[in-house]
């Protein structure tokens, strides 16, 4: 990885070594972080309630009490009428590596205060991090934790993209969730608020995702335009922001290449410099004025097979485990022992490779923010955080293809926990 060169500027990248080892876990709330923090105004939690703000409603939430201040910290100019767009996957240094891919982006970033990464929530997974943006809180209000946690009530994992169960046998049929969305995700998103004022909320997206288990969850409250093509879904997303309010754009690919080809591959730098024509029509298309925000849930890393863990294959991690959860950089043990004593096997097995914390330790750090009595329960006993280019997988349960990604994301590293905040006015 190295910097980027245009318009005699240079996009610098720090060492891997930098980039691949854990960060101080971000906080949440109103204020500017200080000298060695994280997160705070600065948050994927803070953009949904800024930009009420903006647009001359705003809304708080359980952890952002002022949206206005987090409107300055995020400097989004008083407008009628906004577009927010979630690049899944793209996080800030991904973008960076790339960006002589990226005209419009690249023209964007001549501007500093578009140079200055924020923060996502842990873990830095795309179930999490949806629940956050689009409620404004953070996961240990939300009840969405990882991309598999457990379910207290039916003593099971669930899966929160899809809500379903991961164990149970692929069928050809719909899947049907096991938890009502609503009744996990209790928090009011900033949509559903947003709607109960009067104002225009439209989401733009594909058909498949309209009313799906996790945007009902996460993105509740607005008017969906299905659209087949991403043309089509950037010009509806420019045409509905024709009406004061807010509208949201949803882009996939950068996730969804990253995990099947790798994030630095050719295909996602076809893919990067797609979704950057994409976002350059969004700009052209945009009634003049229109507040343009592009953001994203997670950075991904590549993953070195040759660092792969298989917990199946390594009894001394399987001792005292009922349930794995979470995902390959982010694991969530529940035990039927001490959480201590497993803390401290996995400890001494992986020694360097990862951050393991007890779920005490976790919420003591602040790891999930605010940490509800009723979510607590769900969260793992203990939490494993990947460094470097580690993944920790379980094939007793997980698909073969599922354990070999060859890029990730859920830990706490630089790399996947930066995310862009870029402005634009149309």
């Amino acid at each position: 990885m190295g910097g980027e060169v245009y318009d005699g500027d240079i996009m610098e990248m720090p060492e891997r070594k930098e980039l691949l080892g854990l960060v101080p876990t971000a906080t949440y709330g109103d204020h500017l972080p200080q000298e060695g923090e994280r997160g705070g105004a600065l948050h994927l939690s803070s953009i949904l309630p800024a930009l009420s703000s903006a647009i001359g409603h705003p809304v708080p939430t359980a952890v952002h009490d002022d949206p206005k201040n987090l409107q300055y910290a995020l400097g989004f100019p008083d407008v009628r009428s906004a577009i927010v767009v979630l690049v899944d996957g793209l996080g800030f240094w991904n973008l960076t590596d790339r960006i002589g891919h990226a005209p419009y982006l690249r023209s964007l970033m001549k501007d500093e205060a578009n140079r200055r990464p924020i923060s996502t929530c842990a873990p830095s997974t795309t179930t999490a991090a949806m629940g956050t943006f689009g409620t404004g809180t953070c996961p240990g209000l939300t009840a969405m934790a990882g991309y598999t946690q457990l379910a207290p009530a039916r003593d099971r994992l669930i899966q929160l993209i899809q809500f379903k169960d991961p164990l149970a046998p692929r069928t050809n049929g719909p899947v049907v969730p096991i938890i009502d969305p609503h009744d996990l995700q209790r928090q009011d998103t900033i949509f559903e608020a947003l709607t109960a004022q009067g104002v225009r909320v439209t989401s733009s997206g594909l058909a498949k995702f309209k009313g799906s288990p996790l945007s009902e969850a996460a993105l509740r409250g607005s008017k969906y335009i299905a659209n087949v093509t991403p043309r089509e879904r950037v010009r509806a997303a420019a045409e509905a922001a024709r009406k004061p309010g807010l509208s949201y754009l949803y882009i996939r690919d950068a996730d969804k290449v990253g995990h099947s080809s790798g994030w630095d591959s050719d295909k996602w730098i076809a893919a990067f410099e797609h979704i950057d024509a994409q976002l350059a029509l969004l700009a052209r298309e945009a009634p003049k004025g229109t507040l343009i925000v592009i953001t994203a849930d997670h950075g991904m890393v590549n993953a070195d097979p040759s660092k792969r863990i298989d917990i199946a294959c390594e009894p001394v991690l399987q001792q005292g485990v009922r349930f794995v959860g979470g995902e390959p950089r982010a694991v969530m043990l529940y035990a039927d022992d001490d959480p201590e004593a497993v803390a401290e096997r996995w400890r001494d097995f992986l020694e360097d490779r990862a951050l393991v914390r007890t779920k005490a330790q976790a919420m003591t750090d602040g790891l999930f923010g605010t940490v509800s009595e009723r979510v607590e329960p769900m969260l793992g006993d203990v939490i494993v955080q990947a460094v470097d280019e580690v993944t920790i997988v379980d094939s007793r349960t997980q698909a073969d293809k599922a354990t070999r990604l060859p890029s990730v994301h859920g830990s706490q590293t630089m790399m996947e926990m930066d995310i862009p905040c870029i402005v634009d006015v149309a």
